[in-house]
């Protein structure tokens, strides 16, 4: 089981998406753009979210995501879910919304329909996607994956009839494209399961099962991470109007569950960090301790604090992160996020 050095710092995945993403999309869909123009826009928004983790002293980085997205920039769900889905023949044709939290009963999600089986043989583009990233990179570089229990918790079934067995095979989908991605080089990838919460704990046990299926076969030398929030998405009177919850912290805290997975590494929000303990064993824990809900821009002292809070976890076990990903974030304010964690990793370590 691989281990970062202590205090290494990492993003969860997406970066700050530019406000023109939803105007050029429209521009496209009139026809006074063509789609490899939104295509190069995207490649464009790329370079600049790696450029700008590079310059804020970022350890392992990621593409930032941009080119899972298109009209909705805020809202992970269409880069977590339906930009993947489309990819499966099973899941083509049209959507139907869904009620994807508890917090208000008017948000939904245009979820897509199961109506096939899922084949392990498509390529998902991850292997690609690293490749790309790696081309322009100076920085390890991490490739996210949405897990098998999103993918199928919130898609309608009309095949399996039963969301586990969906799940199944969305495990052995993930499975062939993270061997392609480790074939491809890949030393650093991220699972994200935002749902397990406010799932059933047969669910969520079931997943656990799935997941290490998906990665019994990594080679020792790749880190493999999961990345358990509570659905951090889009806040802030210009998405949808609701402020400082999660849209997923309903139910019980699974923590016991979670660490079953035989990863190497969970990347948390910061205060579930006390669900963890005395279950981590030797595994490492990516303390959140940047909030992507607050507006604001931390100091490095205030990260640290946040981590040093939990006097019982072992310098030697900690990643520095955020909540969640900094998508519908302004520019300006990820890039003061990711200053704030090197500062924090400065401080924590002595060099400051």
């Amino acid at each position: 089981m691989p281990h970062y050095e202590k205090y290494t710092t990492t993003v969860i995945g997406a970066h700050s998406v530019p406000r023109w993403y939803e105007a050029m999309d429209r521009l496209v869909s009139s026809g006074q753009l063509a789609p490899g123009d939104f295509t190069d826009a995207q490649l464009r928004a790329t370079q600049a979210a790696i450029l700008e983790q590079e310059i804020a002293g970022i350890d392992v980085i990621t593409g930032g995501e941009m080119h899972r997205r298109t009209h909705n920039r805020h809202s992970p769900p269409n880069a977590m879910l339906n930009y993947f889905w489309q990819k499966i023949p099973a899941f083509q044709g049209e959507t139907k919304p869904k009620p994807i939290t508890p917090h208000d009963p008017h948000v939904f999600h245009p979820a897509a329909i199961c109506r096939g089986p899922i084949l392990d043989s498509i390529d998902l583009g991850l292997a690609e996607e690293f490749k790309t990233v790696s081309s322009f990179a100076r920085k390890p570089v991490k490739v996210t994956m949405t897990g098998p229990h999103l993918l199928a918790a919130v898609a309608y079934d009309e095949y399996y009839d039963d969301m586990q067995r969906m799940m199944a095979d969305f495990g052995k989908l993930l499975r062939q494209n993270f061997k392609m991605l480790v074939d491809a080089g890949c030393k650093h990838i991220q699972i994200d399961e935002p749902y397990f919460t406010a799932s059933t704990e047969g669910d969520v046990a079931a997943a656990v099962g799935v997941i290490n299926q998906m990665i019994e076969d990594i080679p020792d030398d790749v880190h493999v991470g999961v990345h358990i929030c509570q659905g951090n998405y889009a806040v802030g009177p210009d998405y949808d109007g609701q402020i400082g919850h999660r849209y997923f912290d309903t139910g019980r805290y699974k923590a016991d569950l979670i660490c079953q997975i035989d990863c190497d590494l969970y990347l948390i929000e910061h205060d579930m960090t006390p669900h963890y303990r005395g279950l981590l064993g030797d595994k490492q824990l990516g303390v959140g301790a940047v909030d992507v809900q607050a507006p604001n821009i931390e100091t490095g002292q205030v990260v640290a604090d946040r981590i040093t809070a939990h006097s019982w976890l072992a310098p030697e076990q900690i990643v520095i992160t955020s909540s969640c990903g900094f998508n519908h974030l302004p520019r300006h304010i990820a890039l003061g996020k990711l200053r704030a964690m090197s500062e924090a990793k400065a401080i924590l370590t002595g060099s400051k």
